[in-house]
């Protein structure tokens, strides 16, 4: 029998994260409920404002990583600590624009399955966040100083309170 290594748990879990983050994100995108509510034309524009500003946030995000992306919550071993541009206002941007888009996809959903999923995904990327935040200190000693200063998702108004956590 194979001994399992502590490197080899850590990225079992990670690529747990990432198969759940895309179930969820599958969900949202092809559940269409049969029973659902009707949303007032000034949220539905509201909603797709915002869907469009989450995944505007979370392009930007990915491209300014560069070589770093990776789908993983663990830093390849050649990234680099970005803390420019949008990781200036945001730990992680792609986490904040995917929830933002999903929050925005699972109202427009018009049922509560939807937004049942919205919470769990919000869930799941808070974990993976903390998961990779603990890689990311691991890896580079001005993380922790980084993290003080930055919120870990939106960077305004009460739910940058939300995430200000620092700790794993």
């Amino acid at each position: 029998m194979a001994k399992v290594t502590a490197a080899g748990r850590e990225r079992a879990v990670a690529w747990a994260f990432v198969v759940g983050q895309f179930v969820l994100i599958g969900l949202l995108a092809f559940w269409h409920p049969r029973h659902r509510w009707s949303l007032p034309d000034a949220l539905d524009t509201a909603a797709k404002v915002a869907a469009a500003v989450g995944l505007a946030w979370m392009a930007v995000g990915a491209v300014s990583l560069g070589r770093s992306l990776t789908a993983l919550p663990l830093p390849l071993e050649h990234a680099t600590l970005r803390v420019g541009g949008l990781y200036r206002l945001s730990r992680h941007p792609i986490y904040t624009g995917l929830i933002t888009a999903g929050w925005s996809w699972a109202l427009r959903g018009e049922a509560i399955g939807p937004l049942v999923v919205a919470v769990a995904l919000t869930a799941l990327l808070a974990a993976k966040a903390r998961f990779e935040e603990e890689a990311l200190r691991m890896k580079f000693p001005e993380y922790a100083r980084y993290s003080a200063r930055t919120p870990r998702f939106w960077p305004v108004g009460p739910l940058k309170r939300l995430g200000r956590g620092t700790s794993a």
